[in-house]
């Protein structure tokens, strides 16, 4: 791999968390399973990457999300947003904020069309993010600040809209081969030098039955590496408890089960972020990378739907945003020959071309007490595909 060289300061931070999560697998036996591993490398206060001071978004970050691409994303956004509020509550909580672009363009735009919520909380773990969302807003919707609040939990009951974009793909996931005609968990162990080695044990009672279930292609020989995300499924059936109407908007890039679990895909998903470089290396420089996974939508739309939540629609992000009124917020810029309608044209075909995010991407959207179709799926809908 030809990375960048992380600084002097970054690498010792690094070091820091790989003794944390050394002593972690020493105090376990000398194993941890990969979505422990994952959590702490991500998440271990002050020096996971999403914990941490780490840059993450944007040019001089390890990637860019649809919202710095273009304010068009979240204006469009906005007004499926704003379908569930009215229908529910003036409430949205956004869960895991970036720099805080998609909270200002949602805002914005919702001022615009005179739907404004009373009050816009978002949820985030990193006190890094928290500062560069409060600037963001400041800077870009200072009228309009005030009306968001951070939280560190949930409520325990909620009314309105909830948005998370490219939250499922950085929840930990559990690693899983077949082979032989069994199923084995790859976790994390040390090699006799003391570096972190994958390490293989026969997968527990939970995890195989949950991996059987998927009917991944079992392997005449070799082996089939797939991840399991568990906590992704459970998170989406907690809101089953909490929201009492409105609708949870999901957005992130992945497949159903039948696209997900393919022969060809033997080695599964599972991608490393580093200054726009992806690599497959989780055990490179932990806390400085970000680790994720592609999700699959129908583990998450069928825990969902066995919570008792109901399913609105499942579609790609191009034609969500289609739906959504995009080509017509683009068209607003004017004059089409300008170097702003040039730059958001462009913007608007990463978003929704197949071959960039429009077809990569996924929009799950499950709730309580909505009419049927939302915005953002009344047309070109997938949801018989899950």
């Amino acid at each position: 791999m030809n990375l960048p060289q992380p600084a002097a300061d970054a690498l010792a931070q690094s070091a820091a968390l790989a003794g944390q999560l050394r002593d972690q697998i020493a105090r376990s036996g000398g194993w941890i399973s990969f979505a422990d591993y994952m959590h702490g490398a991500l998440y271990t206060a002050r020096l996971g990457y999403y914990s941490g001071g780490a840059h993450k978004f944007g040019a001089a970050g390890d990637f860019i999300t649809a919202p710095e691409l273009t304010p068009l994303f979240g204006q469009a956004l906005a007004h499926q947003l704003a379908e569930i509020t009215a229908q529910s509550a003036d409430e949205i909580i956004e869960i895991g904020a970036g720099t805080g672009h998609l909270a200002a363009d949602l805002l914005l735009e919702l001022a615009a069309i005179d739907r404004l919520p009373t009050r816009y909380r978002i949820l985030e773990v990193s006190g890094e993010l928290r500062a560069r969302q409060a600037e963001t807003l400041a800077r870009r919707a200072p009228g309009l600040a005030e009306r968001v609040t951070w939280i560190d939990t949930l409520p325990a009951r909620f009314s309105g809209a909830v948005v998370a974009n490219e939250v499922l793909d950085v929840m930990p996931v559990h690693i899983v081969a077949w082979r032989d005609g069994k199923v084995f968990e790859r976790g994390v162990g040390l090699d006799a030098e003391g570096a972190f080695a994958w390490s293989d044990r026969p997968a527990s009672t939970r995890l195989s039955t949950a991996a059987r279930a998927l009917g991944a292609p079992m392997p005449n020989e070799g082996e089939y590496v797939s991840e399991l995300n568990l906590a992704g499924p459970a998170w989406i059936a907690d809101w089953s408890h909490r929201l009492e109407r409105g609708a949870v908007v999901l957005i992130d890039y992945g497949y159903p089960r039948a696209e997900y679990y393919l022969p060809s895909r033997s080695n599964g998903t599972l991608l490393c972020y580093y200054r726009h470089h992806a690599h497959g290396d989780p055990f490179l420089w932990p806390g400085l990378n970000d680790i994720t996974s592609f999700v699959d939508f129908t583990a998450v739309a069928e825990a969902a739907f066995n919570a008792g939540l109901n399913i609105y629609g499942y579609t790609n992000q191009a034609r969500f945003l289609y739906n959504c009124g995009i080509l017509e917020r683009l068209a607003a810029r004017g004059d089409q020959t300008t170097p702003d309608y040039i730059r958001a044209a462009r913007a608007v075909q990463r978003l929704t071309a197949p071959q960039e995010m429009g077809e990569l991407f996924k929009v799950l959207t499950v709730g309580k007490g909505l009419a049927e179709p939302l915005l953002g799926h009344r047309h070109g809908d997938r949801l018989h595909g899950l």
